[in-house]
């Protein structure tokens, strides 16, 4: 997913994707380390899609962050 709709999920259906992404990745290692994986640059995508995903989920939390602080005042 593009980090674009991403920003368009709600923060618990990010921590989901999250989930969903780290357990597709350690399968993913598992299958390079017993030579069983036959496209290893899906292990890659898979990285950068953890990351994009974490990234978004920051994002919103320092957005969050932010509104607090302000109406605070």
């Amino acid at each position: 997913m593009k980090a674009a709709e991403l920003r368009e999920l709600s923060f618990e259906e990010l921590g989901e994707k999250l989930a969903e992404a780290k357990e597709e990745a350690f399968n993913l290692r598992f299958q390079f380390a017993t030579n069983q994986l036959d496209n290893t640059a899906r292990l890659a995508e898979v990285r950068r899609e953890v990351a994009r995903i974490a990234t978004v989920m920051r994002e919103m939390e320092i957005e969050a962050y932010y509104q607090q602080e302000q109406s605070n005042g």
